[in-house]
Formats: C-alpha cells, structure tokens, sequence
C-alpha cells in the first residue's frame, strides 16, 4: 500500500515536481509502439499530480485515477472532464474493483515501489482481473533509489530481479510480455527506469466459456439453472450496491435478493402466462406454495429494491422468498457446477429461514440479508455485470426453447387447477392464442419498472410553482413551459426509474439527446445543476429515503447510507462509462449555448 504520509507533507512540491515533466517524453520508451490509436477505457493507478491520466484523456481515453493520497483532492480540482479520481490503493484496490469495470489499459507509473514485496504477486494477479481482453498493463520499475529516500518516503526494495519476479507473475496468468526497455531518468542521472508491457490475450473472456457451459450444454430438467443465472445477471447488472462483502476470490450478496429477484421473474411467467417451468407436475411449477399465488394482485415492477410493504403483503412477501430462497439452495445452487468437477458447485450459499411477523418491511439489503449470503466467483461476478446485455438474450433464448417444448394442454390445465378459481379468470380465452412464440417473448420481457417520470415531474412542477428557478440540466435554459424529465442514462438502454436518474430538461433539449448516453464532458459541465436538482427536489422531501437508497443500489462504489451529492455524481459518472463501454452506446454533446 502507498504510504501517503510524505506526499501529504509535501504535497505542492510533488505536484510541481510530477507536472515538470511531460507525459509524451516520460512515457516515449512504450507509447509510441504500443499505446493504441483508437482510445478506449484506461486507469491510472497511483496518479499523483494527474499528469499522465490528464494526458490520456487528451488523446481521448476515458481515465479512471487512482490516488490514495490528499495529492488527489488538488488534482481532481483541475483534471480534464474525462477523468474521474478514485480513492483507492495497492494492493486490495478495493473500491476500484467494486465499480465492476475493466479497462484496456493499466498504467502503473513510478508506483511499484510502493507494493510491500509480500504483496507483489497479489496486487499482479489483482491488476490482471481488471484488463480487458487484449487489455495492457504498463509497470515503470524505479532502480537506484537511496536508502534515506527509503526511509523518507516509505519505498520499498525494487531488486534487479523485480522484472523476472513480474514476468513470472504473468505468465502463471498466461499473460503475454510485449515489451520490456530501460531508460535513464529525465531529471536525476543517478536513477533509471524499467518499463514493462504486458498484454492480456485477446480470448481473455473471462468466465464467458464457463457460462456457456451452463447455458446452452448443461442436462436441464427444469428452468431452475437458467433462472437463478438470469437472476445474478440482473442484480449484477441493475444493483450492484448490493454487495455486502467482497474478498480476492468471492463475492458476497443477500440470500433474499437472489429470492426477491427470482419472484420477479417467475410470476409473469407462471401466474399470467401459464409456461410450464418443468416437463411435468403441478403448473410445471412445483416448488411454489401458496403464499406464490398470493403475490397474483402485485405487480413484479412493484418488488423492486427499497419499496415498502404493509404486514398483510409483508407477511406473503416473506413466506415467498423464504420458498424461493430453499428451491434455489436446494436446486440450482447445488446443481450448477464446474464442468469438470461435478461435485463442485459454483456458488456457495448460506440460507436463513426469516420468521414473517406483524410488522411492515422494506425491501433494503439489511432485510434481503437476514435470508443469508449468496456467494459468487468475484470473476463470474464481473462478467454478469460487464456482459449482462450480451448474457441475457442468450438465457432467453434457451429458456424459451424449453418451456415451448413443455408448453401443452395438459400442463396448462394442471397450472390453472393448481392455481385456483381466481387465477382461472384470468386465463380465460388464453388457449385461443395462436401464436405461441409471440406470448413467450412478451412473458419474458423483464419489466425491471415501467417507464414512470411522474414522480419527478410533479416535483418540478411543485418547485416551480413555489418561486424554484427550473432551469434544463443541460442546456442551463431556464424552463418555463416546456418540461420535459429526461433519463439521465437512456431508459433504452438501461431501464432505470431511480430519482436521481430523473433529471429537468427543456423539450428541445430532451428530443435532442432522445437515446444517447451524455458524454462525460456533458455530464461534467452539468454537475452543479444536476447537484441542486436533487438537493432541492429530494434531500429532506418525502422522498429523502428512497432517492438515497435507490442511489446506494444501482450505482457502483457507494457503501454509506448517506452519501454526499459529489459522491453520488461520481458513481453517476463511473455508472456513465461502464454504460458506454459495455453496451458502445453513441455519445451525445449538448449544443453550443
């Protein structure tokens, strides 16, 4: 871990000492050859003064800066837009891993020395996780440093077998070495530095094999592995705040998450659309009791993350996922395993059984995790959230070659006798449709929330009623008559309904972004304005609670209950570019005023 003590000390002579230098001659020994034209996504690990992240996003890369020491606070003041600062350190990068992200380049300058030895080859595999395929990490290895700057700045020893100890690193990891050159300091005589290139291969896809595996090869005589896979994806995806413990190796999230989710898309499924979920049995659906039935009057869009119930619907809710969380631990959780060790589950669980009681509840993480801990490959994890809109098609589309194969006469009369009276009326008529594969791909849409604005344009219009000067997030133009509430990140490409995604816009500049994903200079130059939007619309309004739970869950990198609105513009930002790198959404620039 960087010791950050001396930097703090004397942190406006390390900045002018970094800034003295520029990036196109300090980085001249690799760039040239190696960095790519085409820009992509980079982090900047231990990036002091922010020359060379600042650097980067000249040539367009968008940068995440990592910087554990004060040197951060004044360098964030004055980077360029498409650098977001991070604070996080070597070797556990804990918060740099938990925004879900990988980048096509690492850049490790004049930081190495600052990894204990003990935790070199940790922090290597560490950083290896977080490249994209054909991604590139650059390692700059500083040789001749004094004992006393040593002891001063809290260095560690760099040998001259540092560089082999690296190289050997990357290969247990099946890493390429592209290069490896020394150069002499540009400032100190007595110094020189080694720069090593390493290159993920360009098949480094992760856990994607492994989930094809699952997916389309694995014996199924049920729906089971493919819901509780669809499941992952969508929390991965939708609410990665969720986690509640991370380590090198596993992710931790609620048991009842796993369950609340599983309800969610089980019910269209089996209570509207009547698609056997197994070749036979009640339904093709055996695992639900009553109280599944029970959730008939309530809508899957209404089971969303921090929405409170009344006992009556407490209690069904509970008993629900209490059922849905035994099937999973007993089922799939159990029989999904590694393709060549079929004892070996791939997740671990830990499931509680919740007593229902008289009382409300809300669906926060500390309820859904009093049903216990789902534990994920760390690997897997990241694929579900990085890959989500590429996963889930490909989980429909075998779930759907299943239940239409199930989907007969004789499994729908049992699912409407197993259902009841009421359920019947509901389906009545229902054989007289003649498409079947039209009803399947509307059963399977995943209705996370329809789209509502309402909430957010109702408080615009209260604000503006009392004298608050409604002013377009990102033209700045005031808003007299034309109010339009714009997804921040488009509802096309991510359906999100949370209040801080609801943002004031004007009509002319809402139909111009239409479905485009702000571009960070955008979101950057509407940081103030969007930052007063939320203070005065939901900070200590009725919806005080729900903007800054929603806010926790789906964006990445925030654990405090109550974050600060900078913080939360920050996740909102690191949320923009995961966005745009995992989906290759087309950018929008907000017009010239």
């Amino acid at each position: 871990m960087k010791s950050t003590a001396w930097y703090d000390r004397n942190r406006d002579a390390a900045l002018a000492r970094y800034d003295a230098l520029v990036s196109d001659e300090v980085h001249a020994g690799w760039a040239p050859e190696h960095l790519p034209e085409e820009p992509g996504f980079a982090c900047d690990v231990g990036a002091g003064s922010g020359r060379d992240a600042n650097w980067l996003a000249s040539k367009g890369w968008e940068v995440v800066a990592v910087e554990p020491s004060s040197l951060r606070e004044r360098a964030a003041a004055r980077s360029h837009p498409r650098v977001i600062w991070l604070d996080d350190a070597l070797p556990d990068l804990r918060a740099l891993r938990a925004l879900g992200r990988r980048f096509d380049l690492i850049l490790l300058s004049a930081v190495w020395m600052h990894v204990a030895p003990k935790s070199r080859e940790r922090a290597f595999r560490i950083l290896s996780e977080l490249l994209s395929p054909s991604g590139l990490l650059v390692i700059t290895l500083r040789q001749g440093t004094s004992a006393a700057e040593k002891t001063a700045r809290g260095f560690h020893d760099i040998s001259d077998e540092e560089a082999e100890n690296l190289i050997g690193y990357a290969s247990r990891r099946a890493i390429a070495l592209r290069s490896r050159t020394t150069r002499p300091s540009l400032i100190r005589p007595d110094l020189e530095w080694e720069t090593l290139v390493f290159a993920m291969p360009d098949d480094g896809t992760g856990s994607l094999p492994l989930l094809r595996h699952v997916i389309v090869n694995d014996d199924k005589s049920a729906t089971y592995k493919l819901g509780l896979l669809r499941t992952l994806v969508r929390i991965a995806e939708t609410a990665p705040g969720l986690v509640i413990n991370r380590t090198d190796e596993y992710v931790d999230i609620p048991f009842g998450a796993v369950g609340l989710y599983w309800l969610k898309q089980y019910l269209p499924l089996v209570l509207h659309y009547y698609l056997p979920q197994r070749p036979s049995g009640p339904g093709g659906f055996g695992w639900a009791n009553k109280a599944f039935y029970d959730l008939r009057a309530i809508s899957p869009s209404d089971l969303r993350l921090g929405r409170p119930f009344d006992v009556d619907r407490a209690t069904i809710l509970t008993r629900a996922i209490n059922d849905a969380c035994g099937n999973i631990k007993k089922m799939p959780a159990k029989k999904i395993t590694y393709p060549n060790f079929p004892s070996r589950p791939l997740f671990e669980s830990e499931y509680s059984w919740v007593r229902a009681t008289a009382k409300p509840i809300v669906l926060s993480r500390e309820f859904l995790a009093r049903f216990g801990h789902f534990r994920i490959p760390a690997q897997l994890w990241q694929t579900f959230g990085q890959y989500a809109c590429w996963l889930d098609p490909v989980i429909v589309r075998e779930w759907r070659q299943l239940t239409v194969g199930w989907s007969n006469a004789a499994n729908r009369n049992s699912a409407m006798k197993w259902a009841g009276a009421a359920a019947q009326d509901l389906v009545k008529g229902i054989d007289a449709v003649a498409d079947a594969e039209r009803e399947t791909d509307i059963a399977f849409e995943w209705n996370e929330n329809p789209y509502d604005t309402s909430v957010a344009h109702r408080r615009a219009k209260q604000l503006q009623g009392s004298g608050y000067p409604l002013t377009c997030v990102w033209s700045a133009s005031p808003i007299r008559s034309s109010l339009h509430i714009d997804h921040c990140f488009p509802w096309a490409r991510w359906q999100n309904n949370d209040l801080w995604n609801l943002l004031p816009a004007s009509g002319k500049t809402n139909l111009e972004k239409g479905d485009r994903l702000p571009s960070s200079t955008t979101m950057e130059d509407a940081r103030s304005r969007l930052q007063d939007w939320w203070e005065h619309a939901w900070v200590g309004s009725d919806h005080d609670a729900q903007f800054y739970m929603e806010a926790q869950y789906s964006l990445p990198g925030i654990s405090d209950d109550r974050p600060s609105l900078d913080k939360i513009f920050r996740a909102a930002r690191h949320q923009r570019a995961r966005l745009k790198q995992d989906q290759q959404l087309v950018e929008w620039q907000v017009a010239e005023r």
